[in-house]
């Protein structure tokens, strides 16, 4: 009889599992639909809308115009030195904040908890709506490009590194605490030496990031190849802004290779 009722129960609970899933997958399906319709997305409609970019790309932007190169390397270094310094200026602070996030290295549990709702505050406003709040404060310019990405890196980097530091091997520390060590001893025996390899990762990652999301800055009045871009479509010269969109990828590229070079030599 026992086995009986256990039998039925574990029918019972496949039939609810197996309604469940079929009440999912209705679900998602009717989102699907509904999202389609809302949007007006269709494969047509986008198979043709490819065709007419192709058209705009091949007529209007290309070929480039090689003539303007000279007058487009004070900008795209200007988004080197904006990638750079936001991520410098940026990292230096997290670092700060993050051993104040991390549950691991907190002085306390109040200060772990606001250091946290600041940084998710930073994270979580995009930064073309910093780059348009300092704007209106600074004027348009790099400095505005700067200050954007930095306040963006801080948001990022302080959780990426809170999350690294509560992630340590907490034995290592528990011995070298155990030896009488100070609190700034501890950090600098036990927790650096493991918290390095993931910040120098995560700073990588920040610049090539920084040197993407220029661009867009730069389109809002933040300087370097995006204003430039911004520019030259408000003025219909195509194939300048052509030649500043090849530049920001072989930026963009060029940095995703460094960066992945020195991460060999580092870690």
């Amino acid at each position: 009889m026992g086995g009986n009722r256990v039998e039925k129960r574990l029918l019972e609970l496949r039939r609810q599992k197996r309604l469940q899933t079929l009440l999912g997958v209705a679900l998602a399906l009717a989102l699907v639909i509904v999202s389609s319709v809302r949007t007006r997305f269709t494969p047509y409609t986008v198979f043709q809308g490819v065709g007419e970019m192709f058209k705009f790309v091949v007529n209007d932007f290309l070929p480039p115009d090689l003539s303007t190169l000279n007058e487009l390397l004070g900008p795209a270094l200007d988004t080197i030195y904006m990638s750079y310094i936001g991520m410098v200026i940026g990292a230096a602070v997290s670092v700060v904040l993050a051993f104040l996030a991390a549950q691991t290295t907190a002085p306390h549990r109040g200060v772990q908890v606001a250091t946290r709702a600041f940084a998710s505050v930073m994270r979580n406003i995009p930064t073309i709506i910093w780059a348009i709040v300092l704007v209106a404060a600074y004027g348009l310019g790099t400095l505005v490009g700067t200050l954007a990405l930095i306040i963006t890196a801080i948001g990022t980097l302080t959780r990426a590194y809170a999350e690294i530091l509560e992630e340590i091997d907490m034995g290592q520390v528990e011995a070298v605490r155990a030896t009488g060590a100070s609190y700034f001893q501890v950090l600098g025996q036990a927790v650096v030496p493991q918290f390095f390899p993931g910040f120098v990762a995560w700073s990588l990652y920040k610049l090539e990031l920084n040197v993407r999301s220029s661009t867009i800055i730069g389109m809002v009045g933040g300087g370097g190849l995006g204003f430039v871009i911004q520019k030259g479509l408000k003025l219909f010269q195509f194939k300048e802004v052509s030649l500043a969109v090849i530049l920001v990828l072989l930026l963009v590229a060029g940095t995703e290779f460094v960066t992945s070079k020195i991460r060999e030599r580092i870690l």
